[in-house]
């Protein structure tokens, strides 16, 4: 039956009313807005500074090189690549004994993605909401579920990052000590001992005591997916992941740029490297430390191929510079928009709410 539930009922308003959800998505678009403009200055940045660089000339050559082919398959790629990663999402639902029809589920799922820029990306919280008021389910039911794709799309990266790294032999001892730090999080999340260490400190504070039993709530069902949820997980994380990689590779084939595919790890590693820096920083979006990091890595890979790869002298921080924008707006602002184009969809979930 539609909406049926193994699991806790909660009241239609959930932990937060719907006023307050929408308040919430409302002031998500408000920051998605700035995000945006912010991204905008960030690409004229880049602009300026290979026209100052290599002149007007040399930019709009670089720009003229684009191949639209090349770039339709990236953004076939990395719809595919976000596309993969639902199976996993559609077993959470299942070990946590939520049932709810494909389709529906599906718009849920890609509805996560509308609150990717967020930090931590934490904001993917909202689905809890979302499927409250479609099934009932308590949103620490569903919770666990939110951090178990945030976590395994971390961990896919790590896998990608890392193996990377060590095919390319650089920066490997970096990598390894910045995804261990970025880990550090997830053991409020996953360690039972360390929460409860902190409750009992805690306890004591009338006004922690709800969010320490909601806490308590959500270690209970997070035991629902076990280990081999996490192993099936990855099964779908990691090579969705490389599938992203593979879509910032076809964006630089896109630009005329021959890399061979001999040099995929080296364009993997530029790409992952970059990301991980933007990560550490906190930024939303990993803007800006991002963009800088892989368009100064391209030009120096590009200076290193030469014109053997198709690059006309002068012109290799014009296509790096080209290619981080072109592929940051698919990576970034494309995903969003077919995230918030899920979301507004899914609102519809909202009204009369499942008792």
């Amino acid at each position: 039956m539609e909406g049926k539930i193994s699991g806790e009922a909660m009241p239609s308003s959930g932990i937060l009313g719907s006023r307050d959800y929408q308040n919430r998505i409302k002031y998500a678009v408000h920051i998605l807005t700035i995000l945006l403009a912010a991204s905008v200055i960030v690409f004229i940045g880049l602009i300026s500074a290979a026209l100052l660089k290599e002149g007007i000339h040399n930019f709009f050559l670089a720009l003229s090189s684009i191949d639209p082919f090349y770039y339709a398959g990236a953004i076939l790629v990395l719809t595919g690549g976000y596309l993969l990663r639902y199976p996993k999402w559609e077993m959470y639902m299942k070990k946590l004994g939520i049932k709810i029809p494909r389709a529906k589920n599906l718009a849920i799922y890609l509805s996560l993605y509308s609150m990717d820029i967020t930090p931590g990306r934490w904001g993917r919280s909202v689905v809890s909401y979302t499927i409250n008021r479609l099934t009932g389910a308590k949103f620490t039911l569903t919770f666990p579920a939110v951090v178990a794709d945030i976590f395994t799309d971390f961990l896919g990266f790590c896998v990608i990052l890392l193996a990377s790294s060590f095919l390319v032999r650089k920066d490997y001892l970096i990598s390894v000590g910045l995804t261990a730090l970025l880990l550090i999080p997830f053991l409020f999340l996953y360690s039972r001992t360390l929460f409860e260490f902190i409750k009992k400190k805690l306890n004591r504070i009338r006004r922690m005591r709800g969010f320490l039993n909601l806490g308590s709530l959500y270690f209970k069902n997070n035991t629902l997916l076990d280990k081999s949820a996490y192993a099936y997980s990855m099964l779908f994380t990691i090579p969705s992941v490389l599938m992203n990689g593979l879509a910032f590779y076809l964006v630089i084939l896109s630009f005329g740029v021959h890399v061979g595919i001999s040099y995929l790890p080296t364009v993997l590693f530029i790409y992952y490297f970059s990301l991980l820096l933007g990560m550490v920083t906190g930024i939303p979006g990993t803007l800006g430390i991002t963009d800088v990091s892989i368009a100064a890595s391209l030009t120096l890979f590009f200076q290193g191929l030469g014109p053997s790869a198709g690059i006309v002298a002068g012109t290799a921080f014009s296509l790096a510079s080209l290619i981080t924008i072109f592929y940051r707006v698919l990576s970034l602002w494309f995903v969003e928009a077919l995230g918030f184009s899920s979301l507004w969809y899914t609102v519809r979930y909202w009204k009369n709410p499942k008792k």
